[in-house]
């Protein structure tokens, strides 16, 4: 018995065809259509997209030298690279081959360790 109640209570809530007439119908349906769809592509979209564009540049600056991490969380130096396939030095003489996919991060780039042993050196004074 409580549906009906919520029937008609719904019911009152949208006017009929007849009070608004055709077009005053589809322009109240259109604008929040519009406004859903417009939420989507600039709170979901846009920053999946850029961060998809991060991760493409980031894959494709890899180098030999780099320090990167993988998706199952096995930290190492890279020390050869292919299309598809990293070979991630993990330990001394202890290489593995990962999917050049499944790289997360670099986490030191080659040139950024000099820079930053250059420093300590500077700071520490010898």
């Amino acid at each position: 018995m409580k549906w009906v109640l919520f029937l008609t209570a719904a019911q009152g809530m949208f006017p009929q065809q007849g009070d608004q007439g055709g077009a005053g119908q589809w322009t109240s349906f259109l604008f929040p259509l519009a406004a859903i769809f417009g939420l989507y592509y600039f709170l979901l979209h846009m920053p999946q997209k850029k961060r998809q564009q991060e991760r493409l540049k980031m894959l494709e600056a890899m180098k030999r030298g780099d320090e990167v991490m993988t998706t199952g969380g096995i930290l190492g130096t890279i020390t050869g690279l292919t299309d598809k396939v990293v070979t991630v030095e993990i330990s001394p003489k202890v290489r593995i081959r990962v999917a050049k996919a499944h790289v997360t991060e670099v986490v030191t780039k080659t040139g950024a360790d000099e820079g930053s042993e250059k420093k300590s050196k500077t700071e520490n004074g010898s």
